[in-house]
């Protein structure tokens, strides 16, 4: 079975063919292209940066103050490259978004012109301007050293032949006079070679990094809001209409069906045994009371009435005495529970001991209910075998998608061999 081949640089320099595909000279092409941008993103830093470090070395070696012109010049240069950023970047950012595909295959998404006001006001345009503070910041910096080290390997490559034609050649760390005293120094240059060709691909894959994370869209912080309001609508809109199906069953259609069960145990008692009426009459009277058992099952699983009758601590103690196994319950509440939050710890409960029934072979289980300052804990662990997977079935994913219905979280540990514990946290105010 053959591998995927690999979508981005990262992923292909651990491939070891990495030297024989064509992803090194992909990652050729985005550092050339990356030069004269960098180039010219760096006048900007370079304006300000510039006389600041001139400034900062004739007071350390002269003591002298900086001059007022000087100061009033650097501050409105940085205010003016400051003010520039956010819209210079929209088109710095679409244009580097395109160029990615040449060391990244999975796609950005466009970002369309968001006008003047949002380019200052939006986390999407901040993180696209200080991509381009590190574009022409920190990107030349890092190229020039790079380049530094490039050449000084080609140097070394090519010390032998300089070496004979000059009377010495000076290598940082040493003279040589003859060719035969440079060829060690040439073979380190030529060992080194493959290592700079694969840093060239690191260097590309390192700086599609930084490109892809700040240029994709940031969360937009007021949506977030919204849909977190209009979650706690749906959630509590749920609540209501459970709570009325709940009511219409249990006050309309169960009433009538023991009265339907009732009615039809009265007509056989009219009917003798040996009518041909009577089996009928018998098998619909048992269809009727199954009914009315598989009704109260149903409004249980809607809003279950031992939470109303007996409280959250109250209903799980039911729970754990409806267990296969044993279930200790411990519960400290000192206030009362919100209903929102009272319904999923009791579900959580069941989901998770129910779990712990089928797939745990576990012989003892524990409930804890306790309070913190953030809201309810409910922890529910046991002796079993542990491996817990949530993508391995649907109970756990059920529980995490129910708990974050209630602004909640979930914990699990279960490494193999048990014990397995699910935490969950509920917040006071669901």
């Amino acid at each position: 079975m053959t591998s995927a081949a690999p979508d981005h640089l990262a992923r292909a320099l651990r491939s070891p063919r990495y030297p024989l595909t064509a992803w090194p000279w992909r990652a050729l092409a985005y550092l050339l292209t990356t030069v004269p941008l960098a180039g010219l993103l760096s006048i900007g830093p370079l304006v300000v940066l510039a006389p600041l470090i001139a400034a900062v070395n004739a007071v350390r070696q002269h003591d002298r103050p900086v001059p007022g012109l000087l100061t009033v010049f650097l501050t409105l240069c940085g205010l003016a490259v400051l003010a520039l950023a956010p819209l210079l970047s929209a088109p710095v950012a679409t244009f580097e978004r395109y160029r990615l595909g040449l060391v990244d295959e999975r796609s950005l998404p466009r970002q369309p012109w968001r006008g003047v006001v949002a380019q200052y006001t939006t986390a999407t345009a901040w993180r696209e301007a200080a991509y381009l503070f590190w574009l022409g910041g920190v990107v030349p910096v890092v190229y020039w050293l790079f380049i530094l080290i490039v050449l000084l390997d080609l140097v070394l490559i090519g010390s032998p032949f300089a070496a004979g034609a000059a009377d010495e050649v000076i290598l940082i760390w040493a003279t040589v006079d003859t060719p035969a005293q440079a060829v060690p120094h040439a073979i380190v240059g030529v060992l080194l070679a493959p290592v700079l060709w694969y840093a060239a691909g690191g260097l590309a894959a390192g700086q599609a990094a930084v490109a892809r994370w700040l240029l994709r869209a940031a969360p937009d912080g007021a949506a977030l809001r919204e849909v977190t309001r209009s979650r706690a609508r749906l959630v509590d809109a749920y609540e209501a209409e459970r709570r009325r199906i709940e009511r219409d069953l249990h006050d309309g259609a169960q009433p009538r069906l023991t009265s339907l069960s009732l009615q039809i145990g009265l007509a056989r008692l009219d009917v003798p045994d040996d009518s041909p009426a009577a089996r009928p009459l018998a098998i619909a009277h048992d269809q009727a009371k199954g009914l009315m058992v598989l009704l109260r099952q149903i409004v249980r699983g809607i809003r279950p009435q031992s939470l109303t009758d007996l409280g959250l601590a109250g209903a799980v103690r039911e729970l754990a005495d409806e267990a296969p196994i044993p279930v200790d319950v411990h519960a400290d509440l000192g206030r009362p529970v919100p209903e929102a939050a009272e319904t999923t710890a009791y579900f959580v409960v069941s989901e998770a001991l129910g779990n712990v029934a089928r797939h745990a072979a576990a012989t003892r289980a524990q409930v804890r209910l306790t309070e913190a300052a953030s809201g309810l804990v409910v922890e529910v662990s046991d002796d079993g075998r542990g491996g817990a997977d949530p993508a391995h079935g649907s109970g756990l994913t059920g529980l995490v998608d129910r708990v974050a219905a209630a602004d909640g979280r979930l914990l699990l540990a279960s490494p193999p061999g048990g014990p397995t514990v699910v935490r969950v946290e509920l917040p006071w105010s669901v």
